[in-house]
């Protein structure tokens, strides 16, 4: 390797920008997750939607493969709120560590 090529992966490894868009790209793949088998990604449209239908005891809902799948809303819902909690408290205290290393 020479001196260019050095100097030119330590820009790109320290490149704040750059890093925060693989923190994000890495984060947001975590979000998925399995339930009654189906892949659903812990999003905030996913909690309200099943906000609105948590006292239902059966709805069927489209998981991320776009396969229709019969679940209980309210056991969904608190599975995907702690997930959805887990992972974004992961993704803060990376970028925290992020702002640190600047």
């Amino acid at each position: 390797m020479d001196t260019e090529n050095i100097v030119e992966y330590v820009k790109t490894r320290f490149d704040h920008f750059e890093n925060k868009k693989i923190l994000r790209e890495k984060y947001h793949a975590k979000l998925l997750f399995a339930f009654s088998e189906g892949m659903w990604k812990a999003s905030p449209e996913l909690i309200s939607l099943l906000n609105v239908y948590k006292t239902e005891e059966r709805i069927v809902l489209e998981d991320e493969y776009e396969n229709p799948i019969e679940i209980n809303p309210s056991e969904l819902l608190e599975l995907v709120k702690q997930h959805h909690q887990e992972i974004m408290n992961h993704w803060l205290n990376e970028i925290d560590l992020l702002k640190k290393e600047r």
